[in-house]
């Protein structure tokens, strides 16, 4: 019997990352991303749609391009289980400017990794170019259209909402096969793309065997798995739903630096990656989030008034995981539900969010720890994507204010919490505003 190269592997051991190599089968639409971890082969699927050759054979070098982007950007997830000191490139390597933004891209996304884990990613290794590839010349002009990525919540229903006031053409797509998300998808009445994606199996024998782990820069992944979509079936924009409120920092580490759990959420990796795409993929892709300048409240108050999703969409995370859903729509526990039902309490009768929800959450004495964390008074969000610590602080005081809301038992408690407080209006926060990346044309859209 042979043995595996897991057997007496530990992350105290572990010395060398490699990136082995890529590829992608046009007929079955198979991409598969080959790493090595010490002397453990790993490799990561994609499934896309078949039959991509035509899409391969007119962008051909921006796919190469979109191939290396993807493989070096979800390597993080399989560097993470040790950490360890050198990381090399068995084949195409990365310039200059893309070592450096991959640096960003690693240690903003791994920062919450690191923190829970005890580690200075200051410390880690970084990237180092080697030499500057040829930019893409030659390349085919792209389709005018939107390719949306849906996460079955409440935001990119609203930036497809707005696209679509625009009479923009538009399809959606989902990473992973959530029947949730595909169902949200399918009531669109536009085509519907699901991107299939499989870890290698290898990495729960990993955490069997005492690997890292943690959380991941997940929408970065996303990102180049949709911008090498893009390329092969002819789509110019990938447009996301991520919201101003994504910029808050969750906490501060022990040097100050901040920790953002929704880092690759952020604009500063938003516009990272589109210079990515635009100087080094193709010029005419553009990768960008309709919603960067709105913050989670004004984004409830726009949703409030599409009530054709509000029977259809979940943003409870646990029903997103690669290996599937782990309860109903809601759960009423976690924190994205406490979020989602405080914030969009402002915008909505209390039967119609009890209608969504199946119960009034802020009726109940036991949800207290997690609606208060929302308020940050100790100066830390929990780790999840919820929006900013004052829309949620505005939010309970404008329930406060609310005959039908004030009366629920946990809102006057709440408000009580902000007394010394300084709260700013709901009005204030759904003001939209910030640095953005937002074509011209799509500037007038509500919000």
């Amino acid at each position: 019997m042979v043995d595996s190269p897991i057997d007496g592997w530990s992350p105290e051991g572990s010395r060398l990352f490699e990136f082995v190599g890529r590829e992608l089968d046009v007929s079955t639409g198979r991409v598969a991303l080959h790493y090595r971890l010490d002397a453990i082969p790993l490799t990561e699927v994609f499934e896309l749609p078949r039959h991509l050759s035509e899409g391969r054979q007119r962008h051909a070098q921006s796919v190469e391009s979109a191939l290396d982007l993807l493989h070096w950007v979800a390597g993080v997830s399989y560097w993470k289980a040790g950490c360890p000191d050198d990381i090399v490139f068995a084949d195409r390597q990365p310039s200059p400017w893309q070592a450096n933004a991959l640096n960003q891209i690693w240690q903003g996304g791994l920062a919450e990794f690191a923190w829970h884990n005890g580690l200075d990613r200051r410390q880690w290794p970084v990237f180092h170019g080697h030499g500057e590839p040829a930019r893409p010349g030659g390349v085919g002009i792209l389709r005018q259209r939107s390719l949306v990525p849906m996460g079955g919540g409440k935001d990119s229903l609203v930036a497809w909402s707005r696209l679509a006031r625009h009479g923009c053409l538009a399809d959606s797509v989902q990473i992973g096969r959530s029947p949730l998300i595909r169902a949200v998808g399918e009531t669109l009445g536009a085509r519907h793309w699901v991107i299939g994606r499989q870890l290698d199996p290898a990495l729960g024998a990993l955490n069997a065997a005492g690997a890292l782990n943690g959380h991941v820069p997940v929408t970065a992944i996303n990102a180049a798995a949709l911008a090498l979509v893009a390329l092969l079936l002819d789509y110019d924009r990938v447009v996301f739903a991520n919201e101003r409120s994504a910029e808050e920092a969750t906490r501060l580490d022990a040097q100050g630096q901040p920790i953002n759990h929704q880092f690759s959420k952020s604009f500063v990796f938003e516009a990272l990656f589109d210079d990515w795409v635009r100087r080094y993929v193709h010029p005419g892709l553009r990768v960008f989030s309709l919603l960067r300048r709105d913050r989670e409240l004004a984004i409830c108050r726009e949703f409030a008034a599409l009530p054709e999703f509000h029977g259809h969409f979940s943003s409870c995370n646990r029903n997103f995981h690669l290996d599937g859903p782990r309860g109903g729509r809601w759960c009423g526990q976690c924190p994205k539900c406490h979020f989602v039902f405080l914030a969009l309490a402002p915008f909505l009768s209390r039967a119609d969010l009890v209608g969504i929800f199946g119960r009034n959450l802020l009726d109940d004495p036991s949800q207290w720890d997690g609606f208060r964390a929302l308020l940050a008074l100790d100066g830390s969000k929990p780790f999840e994507c919820v929006g900013e610590a004052a829309e949620a602080r505005a939010a309970v005081r404008a329930l406060a204010a609310n005959d039908e809301w004030a009366a629920a038992g946990l809102v006057s408690r709440l408000n009580q919490a902000l007394e010394g407080q300084v709260v700013p209006s709901l009005a204030s926060l759904c003001k939209p505003g910030g640095p953005h990346r937002i074509p011209e044309e799509l500037l007038d859209a509500p919000g």
